[in-house]
């Protein structure tokens, strides 16, 4: 949300960039069918920091019931327009208590893809994965991806994660599967509760 209150046309910036992309029939799937692989039809999927709703809605689409979440209100008015269908809520990801919202079953999957990590506050970066960790079943996933060279190394997230308890299953260096190795530029961890 600092970067919402340096620039006032931010978020109405990002949703039109997402739209036009769409339009220009640009593939904005590869996360969705990364996470539709590793689920039942029909499972439950939270989007987290699902911005304008491209991921989430793509789930939804295959035939999940999806749940996304973003802080950003101006988001999440255009994922409630441009894709209606999955539940839309605004809500901080350091303050995620969907049971709060009488929403207490945990989700089969839950996806936080746009480099939506290295978009928090440190501060707050081991309480969201805490929050994360809290709101998956016991056999889920959450996969997390985000890139290089955003004040988040890969080594401090992948220790944050075991902190409250996620364990790295398996680390891509893409949503399409490549293998992930010390020097790639993006990371893709799929992460189970233990």
């Amino acid at each position: 949300m600092r970067k919402v209150a340096a620039d006032q046309n931010h978020s109405s910036w990002y949703v039109e960039r997402f739209r036009s992309m769409a339009a220009a029939g640009r593939d904005l799937a590869g996360e969705a069918r990364l996470v539709d692989a590793m689920v039942p039809r029909g499972a439950r999927i939270l989007d987290a920091g699902c911005g304008p709703g491209r991921v989430g809605a793509e789930l939804a689409q295959l035939g999940h019931d999806v749940t996304g979440v973003d802080v950003d209100p101006v988001l999440i008015e255009a994922a409630v327009q441009d894709h209606p269908g999955p539940r839309w809520i605004v809500e901080d990801l350091a303050e995620l208590d969907l049971p709060a919202r009488s929403m207490s079953e945990r989700f089969d999957a839950i996806v936080c893809a746009g480099n939506v990590m290295t978009f928090l506050a440190p501060s707050t970066r081991v309480e969201v994965l805490r929050r994360l960790r809290s709101h998956v079943h016991a056999e889920g996933r959450v996969v997390i991806g985000f890139g290089a060279d955003r004040d988040y190394e890969f080594s401090a997230f992948l220790t944050d994660a075991r902190e409250v308890g996620l364990e790295p299953e398996l680390l891509l260096s893409t949503w399409d599967l490549r293998p992930w190795s010390e020097g790639s530029e993006f990371l893709v961890a799929l992460l189970r509760p233990v």
